[in-house]
């Protein structure tokens, strides 16, 4: 099985090797640290070891769990923000039905906690009226406002509907183990629950069940999620050559570029069910590196749409970017042009040509048009749109931010800016 790769040859335009050589040799001891737990934030490691330590018991109660929500509802509402919301819409956007919508007897997952717009919420009640509804609510602390808010509000819905007792039935949760709010609404209520890992963060925690029962419910194969994850966890060990270890390498790149003066990264990606994902990856290396005033700014873009929107700007702008591409080496569908006689769209010169076969070249001409331009470019190129594949995805960025953040000296795993608007937030409305 052909596995992630990583090409970084075209920053060598920008910065020398022996400069790449000195930052790879820097943060070969920052991926250490993470696999000793000796760096910063080591209580919140867990994820590290993560694909090891998931056990087929506990892959074996999140299937159940999530045939018995499938049992009793056609559209199932997930709560929650940030972490607890991104890595799981990633994985449905990128391996579930997308168009199941559209089947007289699908399934729809819908998100919910990530905003507590009145609209929102009361379109989502009005519209699941008459469906067989479930909720699963999404909080590590069980004390973050905005999913809690709405989880309130839905769940005196359910209620309504169903009653207390039919409620519970349809009601899951997803928490921390021993503590916090929403761990005590279940004690309560008796509702069903699987636990987050106390040494795991949010934004870490895709590969938990945070990530895995929305997964499931989806019908997306969480074992081969974690077998993905599991091998690129060797990949990425300590033990493994600096020049072999992909992560290491994408982490190298992006801070020698961040030293010499870059100040924003864009992630880029050619399959529309990728953007979720790069939503993800935003805030996972946002929120682990943007502390002490240091840190690429994340962005990212979908093409080629958004080559009509700001590709100008990347190409021309201010010579601040970088550019890294996640490409796909095999599509799951193939579609061939075919030639016309008459040929009055001029696009003959296509014809025999797969659809995937241009999206890739066209996003090669992207790569090297912005690299001549001036945006060092890096490309990570998976095999296809399967779980393997986006568990190594995963687990590679994941590795690959602790890494680029202790190489910042800068703890991962904290976030005391966003816990200052939450303070501000707590005042004004008391």
């Amino acid at each position: 099985m052909q596995q992630l790769s990583i090409d970084i040859k075209n920053i060598f335009q920008t910065i020398s090797p022996e400069k790449f050589e000195t930052v790879l040799n820097e943060l070969t001891e920052c991926n250490r640290l993470l696999e000793t737990g000796y760096g910063q934030g080591r209580d919140m490691l867990g994820w590290v070891n993560l694909p090891e330590t998931t056990t087929q018991e506990l892959i074996d109660q999140i299937n159940s769990t999530a045939k018995k929500i499938n049992d009793i509802a056609d559209v199932i509402i997930v709560i929650g923000i940030g972490g607890s919301y991104l890595g799981a819409k990633a994985m449905v956007d990128a391996l579930g039905e997308n168009f199941s919508y559209l089947k007289p007897d699908y399934k729809q997952i819908i998100f919910a906690g990530q905003n507590i717009s009145e609209d929102y919420i009361s379109e989502l009640i009005q519209a699941t009226q008459n469906r067989r509804t479930a909720l699963i609510a999404v909080s590590k602390s069980g004390n973050t406002l905005e999913p809690m808010l709405t989880f309130r509000i839905l769940r005196e819905e359910m209620q309504h509907r169903y009653g207390v007792e039919g409620a519970r039935k349809r009601i899951f949760v997803l928490t921390d183990e021993s503590k916090g709010s929403l761990r005590e609404i279940v004690w309560k209520e008796g509702y069903e629950s699987l636990s987050v890992p106390s040494n795991v963060g949010g934004r870490y925690s895709v590969l938990t069940s945070v990530g895995l029962l929305p997964a499931a419910v989806a019908g997306i194969n969480i074992k081969e999620l974690i077998e993905g994850a599991k091998a690129m966890r060797v990949r990425c060990s300590s033990n493994i050559n600096k020049l072999e270890n992909p992560a290491l390498i994408y982490a190298a790149a992006r801070s020698v570029l961040y030293r010499e003066g870059k100040q924003i990264e864009i992630l880029a990606c050619c399959e529309p069910y990728l953007k979720m994902l790069t939503e993800w990856w935003k805030q996972l290396f946002g929120e682990s590196e943007g502390k002490l005033g240091k840190g690429l700014y994340p962005s990212t873009v979908t093409y080629p749409s958004d080559l009509h929107a700001i590709g100008q700007y990347i190409q021309d702008g201010p010579r601040i970017m970088i550019e890294t591409a996640i490409k796909v080496r095999q599509s799951r569908s193939t579609i061939e042009v075919k030639s016309e006689i008459e040929n009055l769209d001029k696009l003959n010169y296509l014809a025999n040509k797969s659809l995937s076969h241009i999206s890739r070249n066209i996003f090669e001409a992207v790569s090297i048009a912005h690299t001549k331009g001036g945006v060092p470019n890096i490309s990570i190129e998976i095999q296809r749109l399967d779980a393997h594949s986006i568990g190594e995805l995963i687990y590679f960025m994941e590795r690959a931010c602790g890494i680029s953040a202790y190489g910042l000296n800068v703890n991962p795993f904290d976030q005391p800016g966003v816990d200052v608007y939450k303070k501000c937030a707590d005042s004004l409305l008391r």
